[in-house]
């Protein structure tokens, strides 16, 4: 019964972390680059924390399997990292994706070539040490992507956002996990995996509890405290007008807000005030409503281009994304909009 119930409490966060993991990559509406990241994130979790649970109570476990949990944790760092800056707004997303995708290679030729089931002592030594030294590297440069995030969590708790919360909760999970399978020989193996479970059920509360009573009125109250001087909202817009022109940054598929307020060379925050509070509207919305208008251009030419590679041209990650946000600024299709405004 004992054992039952260990099995229980280990295995309960593997599979809730599965399944919150899916909902976050396949089912959840509006997703975000956050969102794929942390979908992941929780599914390579789930693969290294599961062959923990049942190596413990099936010591017989097949060789490849082991393998594949411990390969996992090779991507558990990077994702992490990721996350962390996707969700700062601060992340180049096509040097995010050939890393891993360079990682999910190097990762796949090695176990080729050094099978666990050949080379027991090399992943038991060299493999394992190596994984949680490059784990340990990812978190130390987590915390110092959100290191005002932590101070502020010092100085004054109340002011942390909802989304922030969703950052300190992540890294600290993150963290205790690979703190708890560092001091595994020196408690239990399966420590690690009671660690991910409570870690789990804590985080979502911590949400729950930051989404429902604290977070989101704070930020909208300190929001509209200090309006942005009606000069300096000119001179603002006078500067996106000669950069849209000039460069049509807008249509690069990478751009966030800190880039783009590095590229105006004015603070992110005073950027995301000014585009939420006088232009009343979300980042995203703002950049697609000048990707449509580029898309618009191309269609009316006549270019060569597919409609597809229209959206891809403007600036869309995706045909789906481009398809929806151009249905819903312009009322109709690009095929439609192109039969009705070819060459006009």
């Amino acid at each position: 019964m004992n054992n039952q119930i260990l099995f229980f409490l280990s295995a309960i966060g593997v599979f809730n972390s599965v399944v919150l993991g899916f909902y976050f990559l396949f089912f959840k509406r509006n997703k975000t680059i956050s969102d794929l990241f942390l979908g992941l994130l929780l599914l390579s979790l789930s693969i290294r924390i599961g062959k923990s649970v049942f190596y413990n109570f099936n010591p017989q476990l097949s060789k490849t399997y082991l393998q594949i949990g411990l390969s996992a944790c090779f991507l558990v760092g990077p994702l992490l990292y990721f996350f962390v800056k996707s969700i700062l707004q601060n992340l180049n997303y096509s040097f995010a994706k050939y890393s891993l995708t360079l990682i999910i290679i190097a990762i796949s030729v090695f176990g080729f070539l050094f099978p666990y089931k050949e080379n027991p002592a090399l992943w038991k030594a060299v493999i394992y040490y190596f994984i949680n030294i490059q784990w340990f590297i990812f978190i130390i440069l987590s915390i110092y992507e959100a290191k005002q995030i932590f101070k502020k969590l010092v100085t004054n708790r109340n002011q942390i956002s909802y989304h922030e919360t969703w950052i300190l909760s992540v890294i600290c999970g993150v963290f205790l996990i690979w703190l708890s399978y560092s001091l595994a020989k020196y408690t239990s193996y399966i420590s690690g995996a009671l660690t991910f479970s409570f870690s789990f059920y804590i985080s979502l509360l911590l949400i729950y509890y930051a989404k429902n009573k604290t977070s989101i009125p704070v930020i909208d109250k300190e929001k509209y405290i200090n309006k942005i001087d009606e000069k300096l909202v000119k001179e603002i817009q006078e500067k996106i007008n000669i950069l849209f022109e000039t460069k049509k940054i807008y249509t690069n598929p990478d751009l966030t807000l800190s880039i783009l307020a590095k590229e105006l060379n004015i603070r992110p925050q005073l950027l995301s005030q000014f585009i939420n509070d006088n232009l009343n509207k979300s980042f995203t919305q703002f950049i697609n409503e000048y990707r449509i208008d580029e898309a618009k251009r191309l269609l009316r030419v006549g270019t060569q281009f597919k409609i597809d590679a229209v959206g891809f041209e403007s600036g869309f990650n995706s045909s789906s994304t481009f398809y929806s946000s151009f249905k819903k600024i312009t009322g109709t299709t690009p095929s439609n909009y192109q039969k009705n405004n070819f060459y006009s």
